[in-house]
């Protein structure tokens, strides 16, 4: 059995195993990593040898500290990415590369209508209509979006939401409430195999799915690093955050939005938990918890997407793609039975 992770923000994770009486042998460690001394590769390999190979990813990790010197230093990874990788290979996981992926940019919507797509692709992927898929949010007014288990009445100013002219939307995916204005920020959805991220933690699936736009951000000066659970942040402040949806067909929604340039006064006065969380620190404060990313990179928000798309492409491919006429008839359905009928919106008041 064979197989590879790369630890976001590290290294590469290699292994390569036998299993034979439902024990794993023959195990070897290898990547682009940093180990010393030398001699604790050897360890780690006499540590997995003899373990089952449907142990977890915790008895792995435990397994290898307990065959390690005291005095060893592991740069680039660590037990519980050797564990990751044994745990892909068992499963079967798959890489980026396996796909043809399809990058879609369409013209500003409904900002409801963005939500019913999301369920939509993803659904379509899970059933094998269509390969993955990257989609770059875009809207055509402003927005309170809020978690699947969020309360109405907790996180929303309504009379205020409804004085910017903002709809409420219920998304499918956990996390907390957004205020989103047109041009404001940066969405994009992901619609994935459920192969991609088999064998990975829910908490490494979020940082594994996003490590291409790390990389983009970095490219336009931004220090960018992943902050568990869901957070995008830099030395200035957060930038955005992401949420994911596992539907029962295998398919994994994962969606991040980031501040482009945000009014924090808007957002502390629609958001009634944003406004408790910065009462005694002002507007200042709320300027930098959530660092637009105009201010860091000085581009226009075009310029950005256009620097993150191509990073995607050259990491893991993919062509231009569209909508199909049948995904927005299916969506626009959705969007009337389901998103917004009081009964969803409201489903936790």
């Amino acid at each position: 059995m064979h197989g590879e992770y790369k630890v976001p923000g590290g290294k590469l994770v290699v292994v390569d195993f036998e299993v034979e009486g439902g024990r794993i042998s023959d195990f070897r460690l290898s990547g682009d990593f940093f180990l010393e001394p030398d001699e604790a590769l050897l360890d780690i390999d006499a540590a997995v040898n003899g373990l089952s190979p449907n142990s977890t990813i915790e008895e792995i990790a435990t397994a290898i500290r307990q065959g390690l010197p005291k005095e060893v230093h592991l740069l680039g990874f660590t037990p519980e990415s050797v564990g990751v990788a044994i745990r892909r290979a068992v499963t079967g996981a798959a890489h980026w590369r396996d796909y043809d992926w399809q990058i879609l940019h369409e013209p500003p919507v409904a900002p409801v209508l963005n939500a019913a797509l999301d369920e939509v692709l993803t659904t379509a992927v899970g059933e094998g209509l269509r390969g993955p898929t990257l989609r770059i949010w875009e809207w055509n007014a402003p927005a309170v979006f809020i978690g699947s288990f969020q309360s109405v009445r907790n996180e929303v100013d309504e009379e205020q939401a409804a004085a910017r002219g903002a709809q409420i939307v219920r998304r499918i995916s956990g996390g907390g409430s957004m205020y989103m204005e047109p041009q404001a920020c940066i969405t994009y959805a992901l619609y994935v195999p459920g192969e991609l991220v088999r064998g990975m933690s829910f908490a490494d699936s979020y940082a594994f799915l996003d490590e291409w736009v790390l990389e983009a951000l970095k490219t336009l000066g931004i220090d960018a690093v992943y902050k568990p659970l869901n957070d995008i942040t830099s030395p200035h402040g957060k930038i955005g955050g992401a949420a994911q949806k596992r539907l029962g067909s295998g398919a994994v929604l994962h969606h991040v939005t980031m501040a482009y340039d945000m009014d924090p006064e808007a957002m502390t006065e629609v958001l009634r938990i944003g406004r408790e969380k910065l009462s005694d620190k002002g507007t200042q404060s709320a300027q930098k918890r959530v660092d637009p990313l105009r201010s860091q990179t000085g581009l226009a928000r075009e310029e950005i997407i256009e620097r993150m798309v191509e990073v995607f492409k050259r990491r893991h491919g993919g062509t231009d793609g569209e909508v199909t006429e049948g995904e927005w008839d299916a969506a626009e359905r959705l969007v009337e039975k389901k998103f917004l009928t009081e009964a969803w919106i409201r489903r936790v008041p």
